[in-house]
């Protein structure tokens, strides 16, 4: 029984902190997810560049990358980040939003 026990235990420590590190990515996947959103709505608002970027590290997990972009009518802001825990772990988290600018709805062109 203590054989079993030498083995089980580590293997369950070893599923529980996997489980926690999903956990931790889930999250801070959906704060990415968020964050990209709020950006857009208000660079959609033609907020300034830099309102834009605070509002959405505002709403991004801690060390996130945020860059905001034009295209045309489009503005795009993406969010880039990585979930907390060990290195040989890391992924990188991504999310991007695309508005169309408020200066342009109901222009006929």
């Amino acid at each position: 029984m203590t054989a079993e026990a030498a083995v089980a235990l580590p293997a369950l420590v070893l599923f529980a902190a996997a489980l926690l590190w999903a956990l931790l990515a889930a999250s801070a996947q959906i704060q990415c997810v968020d964050a990209a959103r709020a950006g857009a709505r208000a660079a959609a608002r033609q907020e300034p560049a830099g309102v834009v970027r605070r509002v959405a590290r505002q709403a991004a997990p801690d060390g996130a990358k945020v860059t905001v972009s034009r295209q045309g009518d489009l503005v795009r802001v993406v969010v880039v980040a990585h979930p907390p825990g060990p290195g040989a772990l890391s992924l990188q988290l991504r999310h991007e939003a695309v508005a169309m600018a408020e200066d342009t709805v109901g222009v006929n062109r």
